[in-house]
């Protein structure tokens, strides 16, 4: 399993890169307005199945072939734990007690869990500076961020929705690790049979935990859920494995910085939210991070896993 590739990626990848933090970052307040219609069990687990049954119809119509060996099945079920379940879940919840702009700023620290995970315990990528400087800059970035005023100060937020919104956090750099095994297959394939994996998963708990079938939900929470589905969940899940596999986990992952841009630049345009000084400055620090942490450097000493 290795981090990424030395030579630069083509400008496409990049620009996937954008898109992704456009659909996981509008993803927040899509979560905001159906969380108050769909119990968080529920909602994670409509819309990872929706998203799931849409791509394996995607992948058979384009003659696809879906793994044989139970084994693979095993890795997709995981995969599907650690990038959808989990913390699509915590994430649901999370936006009960906080705002979805502070829930889009906790996200932000997906690849500080990346890197460290990649460099100091898989022992899959070398230690490189830049990256390391540019995970530093991108958190003060979305530090910054916090301190506007943008989103509710972090210690008027209830403690365990910050825990539960870390937590996916984590979730998410240990499937961005993780699914860099997946990179000899059609990304479709990966996230079709992921997802499915993850929301067959969560049925259960839903149907134990929220009896769905009492639930008398409203037009806009259910378009919500449907964009989610989607968008959030579908087409983010295809362009996040192809990145895994073209840029890398910790670079794929550095699009957090830019998610919690948008979750605040949302809040400008739809929110009429104020432009500050501080704020220019925050977006400065996560793109120089996301430019940093994306781009090719050489690498100072491998730290290799003890043992």
């Amino acid at each position: 399993m290795h981090e990424k590739p030395t030579n630069p990626a083509p400008a496409g990848e990049y620009a996937l890169l954008v898109l992704l933090a456009v659909l996981w970052g509008g993803s927040f307040s899509l979560i905001k307005v159906a969380v108050a219609d769909y119990p968080p069990a529920t909602l994670a687990a409509i819309r990872i199945l929706l998203g799931g049954a849409l791509l394996a119809a995607l992948a058979v119509a384009r003659g696809f072939a879906f793994p044989a060996r139970a084994g693979h099945w095993g890795a997709l079920w995981v995969q599907g734990l650690l990038q959808g379940a989990l913390p699509f879940t915590l994430i649901s919840w999370g936006e009960l007690h906080i705002a979805s702009g502070l829930a889009g700023v906790l996200n932000a620290t997906v690849p500080l869990f990346a890197f460290m995970l990649s460099v100091f315990v898989v022992g899959s990528a070398p230690f490189m500076l830049t990256k390391f400087v540019g995970v530093l800059l991108g958190l003060a970035g979305v530090a910054r961020i916090v301190g506007t005023g943008s989103v509710v100060a972090l210690g008027q937020s209830d403690f365990l929705a910050v825990m539960a919104v870390l937590g996916a956090s984590a979730s998410y750099a240990c499937g961005a690790v993780f699914g860099h095994r997946f990179g000899d297959q059609p990304a479709v394939i990966t996230a079709a049979g992921s997802l499915l994996c993850g929301g067959l998963t969560l049925l259960p708990v839903s149907l134990a935990l929220d009896r769905p079938w009492t639930l008398a939900p409203g037009l806009e929470a259910t378009l919500a859920v449907l964009a989610l589905a989607l968008l959030s969940t579908a087409l983010a899940s295809v362009i996040f494995f192809r990145l895994i596999r073209t840029l890398g986990p910790v670079a794929t992952t550095s699009n957090a910085y830019l998610r919690a841009l948008v979750s605040v630049a949302f809040g400008v345009v739809f929110l009429a939210e104020p432009v500050s000084w501080s704020l220019l400055v925050a977006s400065a620090l996560i793109v120089a991070g996301v430019v940093l942490v994306t781009l090719p450097g050489r690498p100072g000493r491998e730290l290799r896993r003890a043992g």
